[in-house]
């Protein structure tokens, strides 16, 4: 386990953009996946969770004794029993493991220690053995054993010791615990280095007395020390091994390990090996450092192949190749970095040979910011876990086997960062691209992943937070489905609840069958008080005069007889309230800073009354106007708010949270890796300077605290929003904090909060849940008006024609084609005076042959404006960074230094469209026109759209 934890020169236009087109080019051929079969759909992958919440405490490691067994082992020593398909589970067995590290002073916490590994013998079907490796309980050792598992129980007394090799348990971490056989019956293992972890984030070469605990030149780099290693034995009927040919060290050879197979690692994860070529693959959890220093490359993630024995550069090199800095720790002298053609170790804590064999590179590294060799990595917390590599030689021939398109791709995922990618190869084995597998689906901190015997993928996730049971520790399977698909079941109603009588309309408006099969339709309406209707019609009218809770469910079925079903919650009895906000005075699109609002709210039940007769109290509607911070949708907040007397600042706070990997470590009340959230709120209430340095301790990372573990940095998190994870933590310890309080009828002044950049919107919110009616369920309404911010991103239109959107290596929003254009729907103009364009001709684009006119309706509707011909400014880009970077140094150098691309960034053109007061509302088309340019050429970067008030 591993804690979560230019050359500048003066160029044209032409040969700039040729550049840059040339380099995204380069960069979508280098993530392109290899092979020539056909993309599966995406709607042929299901993912189902087949455990409960709350039934797996700490899971580590899974193998699977048939088809339909799987055993899945625990952090504590327990041993879960798992039928796939009935998801039946149960404990069969408890092994006695350490969890504890104690230091030289007595003291005592929570180590990654345990029960690690698990492994089923290539031929379990015919001996029952499995293997477990584990801590064991009384001695500084792992113990690789062999036991009988028979008839669903673990039989302890048959225990045969097969391997053992000694740690220390004073100081954390890493143990790794992945085990895998090839088709020799060889069989693989993980070991971490067990090795302290820095504070510098850096490799750990500490030769000083007393500190051989942080060397790691002592495990992972000495050829005498089985820790940091991928070992590889054959495991003998009489609980023995030998070892297999082919290894690192031959036997008998001086200060060297025969079982040996790759060395040089700080803590390998999950490994597989491809049964085709015998190539193994396995995932490396890096150091900790944000940023590349005298003594070495930054932290960087492995994704690891080995093609044969080696030694893979730890702590001498990491990434590919990168080396670090020899470092004398009594002098804090930095000396030369390491020889990547002759490294040597000479430790004083090496038992082992002092000249190594040459360091091999990584197939995929990546570092907590983002990558420019794999950008798909994206950024954020890492801890490489692994993944299986796909061979449909494995696998029996069904429909539920895994497509030719993933032949020889290893599928990999990340602890982290919850993504599966799919890795390609080329004909000689080498990384050729990779791509995301089911995108849009995030495994929470995924600790192994395997195919079963019968072809579908199963993901262990080990949960949220760390030394403890997880509700969300869960198995999941991804089946493919290669044949006749089920129908996707879609069931609606054009109203949920009402009075009785009460008439609702059902439709099955899409639901679709990907196979284009005739369907059937079915409605089966039930409710407690008795009622129970079938209906044979796809989108029947139904009418329930008795009051009650009813369930409308949909049973779709195919002519190859799969089917589907969804239900609906309907309530007879209970007129739901309605309620509005309306702004009066003001634009309904856009929020102003500063600019006043006025507003009205009113609530009418036909229970309850209505809030214009006083019936309904001002103290029972639910009021939020709050500022929303960029890049989040206003309706997700709606979400998110309970009651009246939430706050934003806190409930945005709460939100960046549950959406980060922050809860992998802390909880609210409960310490687990790191402390609670409210011990923090605890520690730095009355620490204004602690508070301030919070923020920044999010984004980049830090250690030393709360103990020896590094708290992951976070860099693609805003300051901005690092501060409101912390105003939400220091709220928890601050229960006088007072709600806003807003009339139904007044004004409003929307201002942008301190420390927020200005780039979000405002979400006015009204709600109400009337009381209910005897045994039937009260009901809430609410009603939400959106202010978005007056700077728009191209990339957010609702249309688009003619345009390419790409990501790397920046951001770049094109329009490629004449008449090509985006549009925004509904958008109000009242008080908008004109629209700001911030946008460049691209190179082979000729001054004053393009223009943006801005039609209303559609692409061809009235023209209200346009920015007339363009031209390109002249600008004396150099001139202005040498005032820059004149004024940098003066003010101390403070902050980034200014490059020729930041002043390209701020003085990029505006073009000005003048409009006349429309008060109403319009959807917009900004329509560029260059009648001369070629097929494909790209003729506008759009960066932002800005509309404006009173100029």
């Amino acid at each position: 386990m591993q804690s979560p934890s230019k050359h500048v020169f003066r160029t044209s236009a032409l040969v700039s953009v040729i550049c840059t087109f040339l380099f995204v080019i380069t960069l979508f051929i280098g993530c392109r996946p290899s092979g020539n079969a056909t993309k599966p759909e995406r709607n042929r992958f299901t993912v189902s969770t087949i455990t409960e919440p709350n039934s797996l405490d700490e899971p580590m490691a899974f193998t699977f004794l048939n088809d339909q067994e799987m055993l899945i082992i625990e952090r504590k020593g327990g041993l879960k029993w798992l039928n796939v398909e009935t998801q039946y589970m149960h404990e069969v067995g408890k092994i006695a493991v350490n969890t504890i590290y104690t230091d030289k002073n007595g003291n005592s916490r929570p180590a990654e220690e345990g029960l690690i590994g698990v492994t089923a013998h290539p031929n379990f079907k015919r001996n029952n053995w499995i293997y477990l490796l584990y801590a064991h309980p009384d001695e500084p050792k792992h113990t690789l054993a062999r036991f009988d598992f028979r008839k669903g129980f673990l039989y302890e007394e048959t225990k045969k010791v097969v391997l053992e090799y000694p740690v220390q348990r004073e100081e954390c971490c890493h143990t790794g615990g992945g085990m895998t056989w090839d088709v020799q019956g060889n069989l693989y293992i993980t070991t971490g280095n067990n090795t302290v972890n820095p504070p510098a984030g850096t490799s750990n070469l500490d030769e000083r007395p007393g500190y051989k605990n942080s060397d790691d030149q002592r495990t992972a780099g000495n050829t005498n020390d089985l820790r940091g290693k991928i070992l590889r034995i054959h495991p003998e009927d009489d609980g023995t091994y030998t070892i297999p040919e082919g290894n690192l060290f031959a036997p008998g050879q001086d200060k060297a390990r025969a079982e040996i197979y790759t060395m040089g690692h700080r803590n390998p994860w999950r490994i597989s090996i491809d049964s085709k070529t015998g190539y193994i693959y396995w995932g490396e959890v890096g150091p900790d450092a944000r940023q590349n220093t005298e003594r070495g490359p930054m932290g960087y993630d492995e994704f690891n192949q080995a093609k044969g024995p080696g030694f893979f550069g730890w702590p001498y090199f990491i990434g590919d190749n990168k080396p670090y800095a020899d470092f004398d720790h009594v002098t804090d002298k930095v000396g030369e970095l390491f020889d990547i053609n002759n490294p040597i170790n000479t430790s004083v804590n090496n038992t082992g040979l002092e000249s190594l064999p040459p360091p091999q590179p990584a197939m995929i590294w990546y570092p907590y910011s983002f990558s420019d060799e794999f950008p798909l990595m994206g950024s954020a917390g890492r801890s490489a876990t692994g993944g299986p590599v796909f061979r449909k030689q494995d696998f029996p021939i069904s429909d539920k086997r895994f497509p030719a398109y993933f032949e020889g791709k290893w599928l990999i995922v990340e602890f982290m960062r919850g993504w599966i990618m799919s890795v390609s190869m080329d004909e000689n084995g080498d990384f050729s691209g990779m791509e995301h597998f089911l995108e849009d689906e995030k495994f929470i901190s995924a600790i192994d992943m395997q195919f079963g015997p019968g072809g579908d993928l199963y993901v262990l996730e080990y949960g949220s937070a760390w030394f403890q049971g997880n509700d969300n520790a869960l198995v999941k399977r991804i089946r493919f489905n290669g044949g006749n698909r089920e129908p996707i079941v879609k069931a609606s109603a054009d109203r949920k609840a009402g009075a009785v009588p009460f008439e609702v309309n059902l439709s099955s408006e899409g639901t679709i069958d990907y196979d284009e099969d005739e369907l059937t339709f079915r409605w089966v309406i039930t409710s407690d008080n008795g009622f129970n209707q079938s209906i044979e019609d796809p989108n029947p009218k139904l009418t329930l005069n008795q009051p009650g809770n009813y369930k409308a469910d949909l049973q779709v079925t195919d002519e190859a007889g799969n089917s589907n079903h969804q239900v609906l919650e309907l309530l007879a009895g209970n007129e739901p309230p309605v309620v509005k906000l309306q702004i009066i005075k003001g634009n309904q699109t856009f929020f102003f800073p500063g600019q006043e609002i006025e507003y009205a709210i009113s609530v009418e039940d036909e229970e309850d009354g209505s809030s214009a007769i006083g019936t309904i109290a001002k103290k029972d509607i639910a009021i939020n106007f709050d500022y929303v911070p960029e890049g989040f949708d206003p309706i997700g907040i709606a979400q998110n708010h309970n009651a009246s007397d939430e706050w934003i600042t806190f409930s945005r706070g709460k939100t960046l949270i549950e959406e980060s990997d922050c809860f992998s470590c802390h909880k609210t009340e409960m310490a687990s890796i790191g402390p609670s959230y409210i011990q923090v709120a605890e520690r730095y209430k009355n620490d204004p300077a602690g508070q301030a340095g919070l923020p920044s301790k999010i984004i980049n990372g830090g250690v030393g605290v709360w103990g020896d573990h590094g708290m992951s940095a976070h860099p693609d998190i805003s300051e901005g929003q690092a501060q409101q994870i912390v105003d939400y933590i220091m709220s928890l310890n601050d229960p006088l904090m007072a709600p806003k309080e807003f009339e139904l009828t007044g004004t409003f002044t929307p201002d942008v909060p301190q420390k927020e950049n200005g780039k979000g919107g405002y979400l006015l919110r009204a709600a109400y849940t009337d009381k209910g009616k005897t045994s039937l369920s009260s009901l809430t309404r609410e009603k939400i008006v959106s202010l978005r911010n007056s700077n728009v991103l191209p990339e957010e239109n609702d249309e688009e024609k003619g345009t390419k959107f790409l990501t790397t290596p920046g951001k770049s929003f094109y329009i490629d084609e004449d008449q090509g254009y985006i549009g925004y729907k509904n958008i109000d103009l009242t008080g908008i005076s004109g629209i700001s364009i911030v946008s460049e001709l691209m190179g082979e684009v000729v001054d004053g042959t393009t223009r943006i006119d801005l039609h209303t309706g559609s692409p061809d509707g009235p023209v209200i404006g346009s920015t007339g011909l363009i031209n390109r400014p002249q600008l004396d880009y150099q001139g202005e960074l040498k005032k820059l970077q004149k004024l940098w140094k003066k003010n101390g150098k403070k902050g980034p230094q200014p490059n020729i691309w930041y002043v390209r960034r701020m003085l990029r053109p505006r073009y000005k469209i003048n409009i006349d007061p429309i008060d109403e509302m319009h959807d917009l088309y900004f329509v560029v026109k260059n009648p001369e340019t070629k097929a494909g050429q790209l003729i506008l970067n759009l960066h932002e759209i800005h509309f404006n008030q009173g100029d």
